[in-house]
């Protein structure tokens, strides 16, 4: 697809399920590296990035089976702990198996997303993280080498907030030896989410949602049957769109309390936002000031530092509808 062609003026109305969210739906499937038990992911977005996982873990010697909106992994017999900077370089999130194959196998060999550099690089944390829980870690040729016999549980501070950064130490260390402490730890729901999986396979988890996530290690993790959260992006995105262009559009299984902070913007701009009902808004986000354009983006930033709850997983049908007519220009 070369380019996208909208033609506005039409308020959008319906109802729309929203997806999964790949950005959990990443770091959950290559969990299944942490486990030789049957791995199933349910409410799988279908995107590239999924399709490029799924090859990625194949590469790898996990047999991979697709269906609509799920994927059935297991990993018992992994053959090479390797991923290539063909796949890599397509997608990012591959250095999430970076963690995984360190913690089971004792080694693992992962490119780096943008193969060989020069100075600091985006993984850096990751690497040093690994480093701290005691693994030998050599970069060669773009390529990134891990060993260790057992990862050891480590205190460990990462200078910036980084999400696969969090989650990928996060993985490792739920088969470490000993106690980890990941300090200045990300708190977006989809951390939350790896961490609700990983419990569920029997690690041992807590403070996940908060800036500190302590991590107790176990000798093996069993397998699980998980749905992925819906994704709250997509999900403001047609919230966003139903009020910019005075619609009606009903979400469905949308991720309510993970979208506060959108919801009262919209609604300080006059569209009505419920979930569990429909109520009319009055008004247009055309109208709206200037000095509002940043706001949603500095209100999520606030949303980032609360501690994320296990009902930011509820799935409600969410309205927003705004007057009719045609949008303001």
């Amino acid at each position: 697809m070369q380019k996208l062609s909208i033609h506005g003026g039409t308020p959008l109305s319906g109802e729309v399920r929203v997806a999964g969210a790949k950005n959990a739906a990443l770091p959950i499937m290559a969990a299944s590296l942490l486990t030789a038990a049957p791995f199933r992911v349910s409410n799988v977005p279908e995107l590239n990035d999924v399709a490029t996982m799924v090859q990625l873990l194949e590469r790898m010697g996990v047999k991979a089976k697709r269906s609509a909106h799920a994927v059935e992994l297991d990993a018992s017999h992994v053959t090479e702990p390797f991923a290539p900077y063909e796949l890599v370089k397509t997608m990012r999130a591959s250095i999430l198996a970076l963690g995984p194959l360190t913690a089971r196998f004792g080694e693992a060999r992962v490119s780096l997303p943008g193969g060989c550099q020069i100075g600091q690089r985006p993984v850096d944390l990751h690497i040093k993280g690994l480093e701290a829980m005691g693994a030998r870690i050599t970069i060669e040729e773009g390529y990134i080498h891990a060993q260790a016999k057992r990862l050891k549980g480590a205190r460990i501070f990462m200078d910036t907030v980084t999400v696969t950064g969090t989650e990928n130490l996060m993985m490792a260390a739920s088969l470490a030896e000993g106690e980890t402490v990941l300090e200045n730890a990300a708190r977006e729901p989809e951390v939350l989410d790896l961490a609700k999986c990983l419990i569920a396979m029997g690690a041992r988890i807590r403070g996940h949602g908060t800036d500190v996530i302590t991590i107790e290690g176990v000798r093996e993790l069993a397998g699980v049957d998980h749905a992925v959260m819906p994704d709250r992006i997509e999900a403001g995105t047609f919230l966003v769109a139903a009020a910019a262009t005075r619609g009606n559009v009903t979400l469905t299984d949308a991720p309510v309390a993970s979208l506060d902070a959108v919801a009262e913007k919209l609604r300080e701009a006059g569209a009505h936002v419920e979930a569990n009902g429909r109520v009319a808004a009055h008004g247009a986000l055309s109208r709206l000031p200037h000095r509002h354009a940043g706001a949603v983006h500095r209100a999520e930033r606030r949303g980032r530092g609360r501690r994320v709850r296990d009902r930011d997983h509820l799935r409600e049908p969410l309205h927003a509808r705004a007057g009719a007519g045609p949008p303001g220009r």
